[in-house]
């Protein structure tokens, strides 16, 4: 440090005070200014070797690999989001966006697909997740984290999450990555008595689905009254119970599943016989016990 001429003459006290209170400061401002200065020189001369290293491994990984083709992109045999683009026989190790997996069978120029979309097959190692909140990874479709919510889910685009709902008496599958019936999703701690609705007469949708003869659901499925003969009940979505009747002089026939003539339907010939009854005492018997054994059995 310089010290100004016009202080060199004499001995002033308060001039040596304040120069070693000003060299103090100085140092104060220099050592850590060198010391940071110290650590980025040896952080920039690390960034090169960083970088170099990975390009070596991806090289590395890459030089394992033997194009099938020139011209091509191909999947790794054991990372199911992992594969090679082969560009003239060289091959160059690439990634799907997280949450996504390879598909060598997709014709499209991007093979990146749902993983409910792609068989996997061996290959079952994936890259560490990238999470975000309600996003186990950054793309996807992904359930409620409450496993007691089973009707929500969530579209995940780069980390950011879209919420959706079911239709009424549907869970979210994270397998398939749509929302079925409640039995095929299989979830546990959900589809309990919340989801459960209940008429007055206290009638419930069974929880079982109804299928046609080849096997394809009922969305509305419909059932029989146990104990009136002109009554059914009508099942929305399989879960929301609605309570209907066919109109006066027809009964609901369980065979064709609509409205009929009593005289078609075992049980129920004789409902409108008196009208002034409440209900028939011949055949009704008969034909309210059939009716409770099918509600049961459907239970």
């Amino acid at each position: 440090m310089q010290i100004p001429g016009h202080l060199l003459e004499g001995n002033d006290a308060s001039w040596r005070v304040n120069l070693d209170r000003r060299e103090g400061e100085v140092l104060k401002d220099l050592l850590p200014r060198a010391a940071f200065q110290f650590a980025s020189q040896r952080i920039m001369l690390l960034v090169p070797c960083l970088l170099a290293c990975l390009a070596f491994t991806s090289t590395a990984y890459a030089a394992e690999f033997k194009c099938p083709k020139k011209n091509g992109q191909f999947e790794d045999p054991s990372q199911c989001d992992k594969y090679y683009d082969c560009d003239e026989g060289v091959a160059t190790v690439k990634l799907c966006p997280d949450g996504l997996v390879f598909d060598p069978l997709n014709r499209k120029i991007n093979k990146c697909d749902q993983p409910y979309n792609v068989d996997c097959g061996d290959r079952i190692e994936l890259q560490p997740p990238k999470s975000t909140h309600l996003c186990p990874r950054r793309n996807g479709f992904f359930a409620d984290p409450d496993e007691t919510i089973c009707n929500v889910f969530y579209n995940c685009i780069e980390g950011e999450p879209t919420k959706s709902t079911c239709p009424t008496g549907l869970h979210f599958d994270e397998y398939s990555g749509t929302c079925v019936w409640p039995d095929s999703a299989g979830r546990q701690n959900c589809g309990s008595e919340q989801d459960q609705q209940k008429l007055a007469d206290g009638f419930t949708c069974p929880k079982t689905q109804t299928a046609t003869e080849h096997g394809q659901t009922v969305a509305h499925p419909v059932y029989a009254h146990p104990e009136d003969c002109q009554k059914f009940y009508v099942c929305l979505n399989g879960v929301t119970p609605r309570e209907q009747g066919c109109s006066t002089g027809e009964v609901y026939n369980e065979e064709s599943q609509k409205c009929d003539s009593p005289e078609n339907v075992p049980g129920c010939e004789d409902w409108f016989k008196d009208a002034k009854e409440e209900a028939p005492k011949a055949g009704g018997g008969k034909r309210k016990s059939r009716r409770r054994r099918q509600a049961v059995n459907l239970q």
